[in-house]
């Protein structure tokens, strides 16, 4: 009998030290990242960022367990949602720059009778740094093996119901509705290059969109914040990124109190384990923050089973 499967996609991040230098190469070779149109030169300033970073980067990942916590909470989260499906949907996941990859996870699918693969990117907003290539590595991967299951793709769910709900539980589990007036809220995406967003890249009007929706649904929920912001995390080298900064933003705002939420981020990773925690927690304290508090992603939350079943049923 034939099967359907869901693969859900995501950047990945090092299982263990020595997975870093992987993670780096990966990253910065491909080409929507690094968009030079050579890739004899897009490997060898792979090559040298990698050189220059891969020891400072093995430092950030020691603070957090010697290891990314995405593929930990990406397993925790495909075994609930095969809970829910049993036998009848395979489900796995694909990471872009770290184990597992697309190749293996597609020999595993082709050994099954699989007539259609749905791929669900955990990205909730679009963008070609990460939708797109997640999508563009599998479906190569999945040609190259020689499958023929029809593949179906998805490629946003910021606007869903159920998903946006997983998001107010994890701030409701920051903070109560009494405390509220005495903290802003800050909405944290990972930066990007402006010049990747003149090129078309839709990221940041949906980013926008979606602080707006879980604004007015926070507003109806009674969670009433002394002001709500957007800002943007995660700035690399010299070239002009998205703005305000996180950090800049933090300097603006005059409560004592301030509650981040990742909202680019559907896993927790190293960015929200480490960046957000530990280094923002750095400054926001220098700055005389008498609270500063970070949400957890929606990682394996109910209703964020709940909104990969209901786009699964979309898909089809």
């Amino acid at each position: 009998m034939k099967k359907e499967a869901i693969v859900l996609l995501n950047m990945g991040g090092p299982n263990n030290l020595e997975e870093v230098e992987v993670f780096l190469t990966n990253m910065f070779n491909d080409k929507n990242i690094i968009t030079v149109k050579s890739s004899l030169l897009r490997a060898f300033i792979a090559k040298m960022i990698t050189f220059t970073r891969t020891e400072k980067s093995q430092e950030i990942y020691r603070q957090i367990g010697s290891k990314s916590p995405i593929v930990g909470h990406t397993k925790e989260l495909v075994e609930k949602l095969q809970s829910r499906f049993g036998e009848d949907v395979v489900v796995d996941f694909a990471m872009r720059y770290t184990p597992p990859f697309a190749s293996e996870v597609i020999e595993r699918l082709n050994r099954e009778d699989i007539e259609k693969i749905y791929l669900i990117p955990l990205y909730p907003q679009f963008s070609t740094t990460t939708t797109k290539s997640s999508l563009e590595d599998f479906e190569e991967q999945y040609h190259l093996k020689g499958g023929d299951a029809i593949l179906v793709e998805i490629k946003h769910f910021f606007q869903n119901q159920n998903y946006n709900r997983a998001v107010l539980q994890r701030i409701t589990e920051r903070i109560s509705a009494d405390e509220c007036p005495n903290f802003d809220l800050i909405f944290s995406a990972h930066g990007l290059p402006v010049k990747v967003i003149e090129r078309g890249d839709v990221y940041e009007r949906h980013v926008n969109k979606h602080v707006a929706i879980l604004t007015n649904m926070l507003k109806e929920a009674g969670m009433n914040f002394n002001a709500i912001h957007l800002a943007y995390q995660s700035k690399v080298g010299p070239m002009e990124w998205l703005k305000p900064s996180l950090e800049d933003k933090l300097k603006e705002i005059k409560s004592n109190g301030v509650l981040i939420f990742p909202i680019a981020f559907t896993i927790d990773n190293s960015e929200t384990d480490f960046e957000l925690e530990i280094e923002y927690r750095e400054v926001a304290e220098e700055l005389g923050f008498k609270d500063y508090r970070v949400c957890e992603c929606p990682n394996d939350s109910d209703f964020f089973v709940d909104t990969l079943v209901e786009l699964y049923e979309k898909m089809r």
